[in-house]
């Protein structure tokens, strides 16, 4: 049960990314208008989109689980500060909130590991 567990978890915490990496790529031009407007640069994206889908993906296969999940949380944290930090809007609020508990369960996949069902758990036998 443990290690269903953890791979649901990972898919849960993956899947966020994944879709909004694939989103970010059909809505192209208004993110990257989005990004210059809140002052980042928007030619940053492509690297922005790379984490997301790559990192998305490699959580849910459980590959490189502590650094990738370091580097989301970092990201999710960063987001949330730069993009979701008006707090008079409720909704951009709840956005900071989650950002922050997406960060904290990245946090526990980075101490922990990615369990039994990942990548990481293979074992190359000689």
């Amino acid at each position: 049960m443990e290690k269903i567990s953890q791979l649901v978890a990972r898919l849960f915490l993956g899947q966020i990314f994944l879709l909004s990496g694939i989103f970010k790529i059909s809505g192209y031009e208004g993110t990257q208008g989005y990004m210059d407007a809140m002052g980042v640069p928007g030619m940053l994206l492509p690297l922005v989109i790379l984490l997301e889908v790559g990192g998305g993906l490699a959580i849910i296969a459980g590959w490189q689980t502590r650094i990738i999940s370091i580097a989301l949380a970092v990201f999710a944290v960063v987001a949330a500060v730069i993009f979701h930090n008006n707090f008079s809007d409720q909704m951009q609020m709840i956005m900071f909130m989650k950002n922050v508990a997406l960060a904290g369960g990245f946090i526990l996949l980075a101490v922990h590991g990615a369990g039994g069902y990942s990548l990481d758990s293979r074992r190359i036998v000689s």
